[in-house]
Order: C-alpha cells, then structure tokens, then sequence
C-alpha cells in the first residue's frame, strides 16, 4: 500500500488547491467499489486500491475539518487521515455487505484523533478509552456553551459540563488545565498570585495509581466474563466462527471456514453475522440488567 502514488498534501497555503485536486476524483458505484475491493483483497491488484483511496480522499478532508479547532496544521490531519484510509482499504472485506465508506471512518477518525493526542499536552495524555473520550469530548461541549477555550473555568462551568459529560469534576477540571497549557512553558508562573510556583511544580506522576489498576483488572474481567457467558449460548459451530473471524490475532477466511464446515463463503458469513448478533444481544441484556452501560461504551 506504499506504492501508492497519492496527492500530495501541501502546506496550508496551498490546501485549496489540494481539495480542489481531490474531489476531481469519481465517486465509486457499490457495485465497482466491490470488484475493485476484490481485486485488491484477492489479487493484489496495486491499481485497484489507487481507485479505491483516491475515491475516498474527500471523505478523509470531511473529517479532518471537523478536527481543524484544536489548533494543529490542517494539513498534517488530512496526512494523518489518509494514512488512516490506506489502513481501512487494506483491511476492507467487501463480502461483508456494507461500503467502504462506513469501515473506513473509524479508521480515518482513528488516525486523526491519534495524532492530535500526542501532539498535545506537555506531559503524556492518557491512552485509555474513557480519556480519550473526555478529551474530545470537553473541547466540542465547551464550543456547544461558548465557553473560552483557555484558562481555569468558573465553579459553576465545572458543574454544568461534569454533569453533561457524566464524568468526576476533579477529573474534568484536570483534563481542561493540560488542555490550556498545552503551549505553555514549564517555567511559566501558574498565575500572578502564586509567588515562585511554576507550571512544572503542578504536574504529577500519570502513571495509574495501585488502586486504578485494580479497577482496570476487574473491568477487564467482567468484561472477559461477559463474552464467556455470550459464546457458552451459542452452538459449537457458530461459536467456532465467530472466534475465528472475529477474536482471533489472524482471522480464518470465509473461503476457508467454508471448506472445513463443507458450506458456502455466503452461508460462512451468515453464520457469522447471526452469532455476532446474539453475542451482542447477550451483552447488552446483561450490561442492563446491571445497570452499568459505561462498561459497553468505553
């Protein structure tokens, strides 16, 4: 996917141009989406996944524009989302029924909030679900509540967005301080009341504390169970089927589980689809019945 010969994506001055450039690009049928998916997935076939990126690169700018306020180059976050393109295509399985498109935004959006993590923050932001989260999360409500995007918020802001955001005010309060210091010198006074104290006498150690570990752990496991409990209903042959498309490091394909079981790709697929349902459907019952859907959606 290297070989790929793409637009280049210049500067900011001269991004107008490379849009331009970009959405000369046709627009792909379902139909020449899936056999030229085809013929990359099954061949090789250099040429077709050209069409298929450079169709798509439009879609890559939609999303990066939407990313634009946080103060990096638009133009890295267009590069970053099209490495995020070449990914989805390489890894688009078009037998699965929906379009390139769909599979491909996560992985785009992905790229792009990957890299705005690590270009912000003097001190390393945290790389876990729910901060990650947080992080974008408290930038767009704040923009919802034209609150100034800088400095300390008032008590009552704190409030109001820990409410919307469901999350600790300690914890909201933190995350907004590493955002508006994100440009800041270490040495820099943390305001003028604070005689002597610098910014780098307030950052503490990021590293999770025993007792966040142990939370983790337990998540982990609940979760884990869950899945357990989910894979125990289903019948042995869809069990098999779902683990190996769907858990395993190097998923079997639908040709090659469909030779072991003597069934065809199509029926393969179905079976897949049919177990990941109720795999789903299982999960989601007992998330309920807890009480704890923030264990679904981290």
């Amino acid at each position: 996917m290297s070989t790929l010969s793409l637009p280049a994506v210049p500067i900011e001055s001269g991004l107008t141009r490379y849009f331009r450039e970009i959405w000369k690009f046709p627009v792909l049928d379902p139909a020449e989406e899936y056999m030229l998916a085809k013929r990359w997935h099954e061949h090789g076939d250099v040429d077709a996944a050209h069409k298929l990126v450079t169709s798509h690169l439009r879609l890559v700018a939609k999303i990066a524009m939407k990313y634009r306020g946080y103060g990096l180059p638009m133009s890295d976050l267009v590069s970053e989302g099209n490495v995020g393109l070449m990914k989805a295509v390489k890894k688009f399985e078009p037998e699965r029924g929906f379009r390139l498109s769909t599979y491909a935004i996560w992985w785009i959006k992905a790229a792009i909030t990957e890299h705005i993590l690590k270009s912000w923050s003097l001190v390393k932001m945290g790389t876990v679900a729910a901060q990650k989260k947080l992080f974008f999360s408290l930038r767009r409500l704040k923009g919802h509540l034209d609150i100034v995007d800088s400095g300390e918020l008032e008590p009552e802001q704190v409030r109001q967005l820990a409410t919307a955001l469901d999350v600790p005010e300690g914890e909201l309060v933190e995350m907004n301080r590493r955002m508006a210091a994100r440009d800041a010198s270490l040495n820099a006074k943390v305001s003028y009341e604070d005689d002597g104290i610098e910014f780098q006498d307030t950052l503490v150690d990021e590293q999770p504390s025993p007792e966040e570990n142990v939370s983790v752990r337990q998540e982990l496991g609940y979760r884990r169970g869950l899945l357990k409990k989910a894979l125990a209903m289903l019948p042995e042959r869809d069990r098999r089927i779902f683990v190996e498309r769907q858990l395993s490091e190097e998923p079997a394909t639908l040709e090659e589980l469909g030779q072991e079981y003597g069934i065809s790709r199509e029926r393969v697929r179905q079976l897949e689809a049919r177990a990941f349902s109720k795999v789903q459907k299982v999960i989601q019952l007992a998330v309920r019945d807890a009480g704890d859907q923030a264990v679904l959606s981290a």
